[in-house]
């Protein structure tokens, strides 16, 4: 296992944020491995995707601009990594800790009669072995996985916001692959649902602003909340209690039965710190809470606790970040 190939996620003709992680990432573990990274990319967007991805630090760029891969599920997907990962030979094989990315990755795992770890927060190269670093048991445990074979291949789904994403001015080699022979894709899509809002989502976020039962309703979030959020160029999460009291949407949701997410900075309004919602955010950089009761658990974890009344600190808050964007502007 020497060279890393990277599956790449991407939609509306950009690459999702967590795919230039592990592009990046891609670039350090080949070279510890002493290898290539490569990423492929599929779809009638690919050339656009890759023309993005190209700038960061990879070695090849495998491309099919195959229009069966927008009609179909990941069906197309998976048959042209696995066609990749047979090209290159015994390597290691990154996919995004998401829906589509987790649906690609068992797949081609499966192809590839290939190990597999899923929710890796690390990915540590020690000799010729790779270890993937991930939370277990709810986040209560952090655990190492290696892959019992060096000769084959391996899987692993890497949490989005765990790796810095960076670019790069080397020169990369864009390929355009073959389309396999006689797919056999069984499922097509028959109707694509909008997305609810064109806001970026928490798992995806560098930064996230959640509220808890202290909000004391819905408002709070589309207004007080939504406003520091965009004024530091971040997403607006919730506690499990604020979406059980149907005041924002489960989509929302950090916790133990919600997203598990890695934000450089992660700011709790409200919010006790239960232990079903810390499991979903204690890899998170930096944290900031705000709470009127200086006991509540989160306290105990939190890099700052600020203790006062919410409605009168986060919209001065919100006001001090606006005021410092536009001096840097």
């Amino acid at each position: 296992m020497r060279d890393v190939i990277v599956f790449i996620e991407h939609h509306a003709g950009k690459p999702r944020r967590v795919s230039l992680e592990l592009a990046s990432k891609a670039r350090d573990t080949a070279d510890a491995l002493g290898g290539k990274a490569h990423a492929v990319i599929v779809g009638g967007a690919a050339p656009a995707v890759a023309q993005i991805v190209k700038n960061y630090p990879l070695d090849r760029i495998h491309i099919a601009d195959d229009a069966d891969a927008d009609r179909y599920l990941v069906e197309p997907q998976v048959a042209y990594m696995e066609a990749v990962a047979r090209a290159v030979g015994p390597a290691l094989i990154l996919v995004p800790n998401t829906m589509i990315g987790r649906d690609v990755g068992s797949r081609v795992a499966a192809r590839l009669n290939a190990g597999i770890t899923a929710d890796a927060t690390d990915i540590v190269v020690e000799g010729a072995s790779v270890r993937a670093i991930s939370p277990k048991l709810g986040g209560l445990t952090i655990v190492a996985c290696a892959f019992t074979r060096q000769d084959g291949y391996g899987v692993i789904s890497v949490r989005p916001n765990v790796f810095e994403p960076r670019e790069s001015s080397s020169a990369v080699e864009i390929v355009t692959l073959a389309k396999p022979v006689s797919p056999a894709f069984r499922m097509t899509i028959e109707e694509e649902v909008v997305e609810a809002a064109a806001e970026l989502g928490v798992e995806e976020a560098s930064i996230v602003v959640s509220g808890g039962r202290g909000l004391g309703g819905p408002e709070p979030f589309a207004g007080t909340l939504k406003d520091l959020a965009d004024a530091l160029g971040g997403a607006v999460g919730a506690s499990r209690a604020a979406v059980d009291a149907g005041w924002i949407s489960h989509s929302r949701q950090v916790g133990q039965t919600g997203k598990t997410i890695s934000p450089k900075l992660y700011i709790a309004v409200g919010i006790s710190g239960a232990i079903q919602h810390k499991v979903g955010m204690r890899t998170a950089g930096t944290i900031v809470a705000i709470n009127k009761d200086a006991s509540v658990p989160i306290g105990e974890f939190a890099d700052l606790l600020v203790v006062g009344d919410l409605f009168g600190i986060v919209p001065l808050l919100t006001k001090k970040v606006r005021e410092a964007r536009a001096v840097l502007a």
